[in-house]
């Protein structure tokens, strides 16, 4: 029997193979990485070495505009979040024609001291794209941020998200709706069926997953 799969699902595993083959997204349950949070980690994700390979940058760049023009056509700017989302968001707003701004982790302690950097008005509609879900954390700054300057923040897309019911719960609370090109369910599955790992490492994957801030703690 045939599966039929929609286009959203064609899409992330699409991107889920991309980020694989340009090992922008690294899996090693047996060698794993530690974060700069000090986590333990089976698996790595750098959405940055997307922007040097034009073919995956230009599917990431369509697949945004797609999923704004869908999800928010009453947008009136597209917001990056700096610095991993900057450079996606600039190209995907040139593709929408829409303008650009960014936000920073956290207001300059000179010149101007902006957060918010380009030219924006209160009450403009603003979408957010973001490259990476982890926590949520660093993310939903940038989102009250926005909410603090005056701007109506319809939402948020981003490249990949780790799935942790943490970042899932924070973006619940702040009222904030959360969709992703691709997510960790996918990456997995497209990872054992194109053999980059194999059915062995799936249940560690699922074990750091449901708990990564103390997996691997011996």
């Amino acid at each position: 029997m045939n599966l039929i799969h929609s286009p959203m699902e064609r899409n992330s595993k699409r991107i889920a193979e991309y980020l694989l083959q340009i090992k922008a997204i690294k899996l090693q349950p047996a060698n794993p990485f530690t974060w700069a949070s000090g986590w333990k980690s089976p698996i790595y994700c750098d959405n940055r070495k997307t922007l040097s390979f034009p073919e995956v940058r230009t599917y990431i760049r369509d697949s945004f505009v797609s999923l704004v023009r869908e999800l928010y056509p009453r947008a009136d700017l597209i917001a990056g979040v700096a610095t991993g989302a900057i450079a996606h968001g600039a190209i995907a707003s040139d593709k929408l024609q829409l303008p650009f701004i960014y936000v920073r982790s956290g207001a300059k302690d000179h010149g101007l001291g902006n957060q918010i950097e380009g030219y924006y008005e209160k009450e403009q509609k603003v979408v957010v794209i973001e490259d990476l879900i982890s926590t949520g954390s660093s993310s939903l700054n940038a989102v009250r941020a926005l909410r603090e300057a005056g701007c109506d923040v319809l939402g948020m897309v981003a490249i990949f998200t780790y799935e942790f019911s943490k970042a899932s719960d924070a973006f619940a609370e702040e009222k904030c709706r959360l969709n992703t090109l691709c997510n960790y369910t996918t990456l997995i599955e497209t990872a054992v069926s194109s053999k980059y790992i194999s059915e062995n490492d799936v249940e560690t994957l699922k074990k750091w997953r449901a708990d990564p801030s103390v997996w691997g703690i011996n």
